[in-house]
């Protein structure tokens, strides 16, 4: 039989919302706080984006530069990162069953934090027919084979995808020494900054094509292009031995599915309210698993402020009564989905289409709560929205469903 061994809190997933959560836990110093992760070194995905675009405007770093701070931090005040350890399955509501290469291993806490993370859909889960050469990517997958296993990647790339990490994977194939033939979205418009379009399009002479959709893969062993269809119709063949699918993320929640919590039907992670609560008590979620994907640093800080939350469930064991949080189409997502009066901490949201000015109504049984003109003139898909929590204080924990609309 298993032994049981006992923690305070277990953390699964050492990314960057994980580590920052233990690492205030550790801060406190009350707690015993041990940190998971199956891959073998610490950090996270930005152990392996070298480019720049992590830490502060005064202190720039790296991402393996970033992953190792989180890290370090964690560490430093006691918290215990173990690496090469997978969390199979739940043994209880709060006890998980583990392997590593030291055999199985049940531990049992008096909180967890599902900090697992996202990836992003690979060709065969998008459907794009063709045969099935070398030199097919996501951007994970080109990132690890550049930085960490210095792999050769061809010459000749096509990036699918115009979000922000898509850019990133283009900078990646340029790191490698190889050509980025184009950038392809079946969106009318890049949905990353200006700055950063102009800078890829100009200065980089990088085509990107609008309304364009992949629809086939060509090649026999390796790679040799790919077919693209416009939206009127037109189809060419990009010629390339390397073609990177980028974004389309989904979370890696297996264990909170597994574990019978309530998952959300627009993030499809776990639905948590403001204080990162899931649907079990003393069960935590934070990061992409929630909404997959955003920058390392606000993953860092849903880690710092489920902390908060954690070292009140380990002192009262409350947890307050909360509601659902719905969307009306062409809003996507939102995240946290469910409300509480306490709620402080602002929503994140994305659309599924291209919106002028939008307005954002609030509404709790056909009683308006607030309204909010967001910050930006256009709202794009793949491009995080966000929405005060002002309004929270307003909700009647005994009502119906507070609803998000466009005006």
């Amino acid at each position: 039989m298993t032994a049981v061994r006992q923690v305070d809190v277990l953390v699964v997933g050492a990314g960057p919302a994980g580590l920052a959560a233990a690492a205030r836990l550790g801060a406190a110093g009350a707690v015993r706080v041990e940190v998971l992760d199956r891959e073998q070194q610490a950090g996270g995905v930005p152990r392996h984006c070298a480019h720049g675009g992590y830490g502060t405007l005064l202190h720039p770093l790296t991402g393996p530069e970033y992953a190792r701070l989180l890290v370090t931090a964690a560490e430093q005040v006691g918290a215990a990162v173990r690496t090469g350890v997978t969390a199979l399955d739940w043994a209880g509501p709060l006890s998980l069953h583990t392997i590593s290469p030291g055999g199985p291993e049940t531990i049992s806490a008096r909180a967890v934090v599902l900090a697992t993370g996202a990836r992003e859909r690979p060709r065969a889960a998008r459907l794009v027919p063709g045969t099935r050469p070398a030199g097919v990517y996501t951007t994970g997958e080109l990132q690890q084979a550049v930085h960490l296993y210095r792999q050769h990647i061809g010459t000749r790339a096509v990036v699918v995808g115009a979000e922000d990490v898509s850019y990133a994977a283009a900078d990646t194939v340029r790191a490698a020494g190889a050509l980025v033939v184009a950038m392809l979205t079946d969106l009318p418009c890049a949905q990353t900054g200006e700055a950063r379009a102009l800078d890829a399009r100009l200065r980089r002479r990088v085509p990107l094509l609008t309304d364009t959709e992949v629809t086939e893969l060509v090649g026999h062993g390796r790679l040799s292009g790919v077919r693209v269809r416009h939206r009127d119709g037109r189809t060419t063949t990009l010629a390339c031995d390397t073609v990177v699918f980028t974004g389309d993320f989904v979370p890696d929640h297996e264990l909170a599915r597994r574990g019978g919590l309530l998952l959300d039907p627009g993030t499809r992670g776990p639905a948590v309210d403001g204080a990162l609560h899931t649907s079990r008590p003393g069960v935590f979620a934070v990061g992409s698993v929630l909404h997959a994907v955003e920058s390392a640093a606000t993953a860092a800080r849903e880690g710092a402020h489920a902390a908060r939350a954690i070292q009140r469930w380990l002192a009262t064991g409350d947890r307050p009564e909360s509601v659902p949080l719905l969307l009306a189409p062409p809003l996507r997502w939102i995240a946290p989905n469910r409300v509480t009066p306490a709620d402080h901490t602002p929503y994140v949201l994305r659309t599924s289409a291209v919106l002028t000015r939008p307005v954002l109504h609030v509404t709790q049984n056909d009683r308006l709560l607030h309204t909010e003109p967001l910050r930006t003139r256009t709202a794009l898909p793949n491009r995080t929205l966000t929405l005060t929590a002002r309004w929270a204080r307003r909700v009647d924990p005994k009502g119906g469903p507070v609803r998000v609309t466009l005006a």
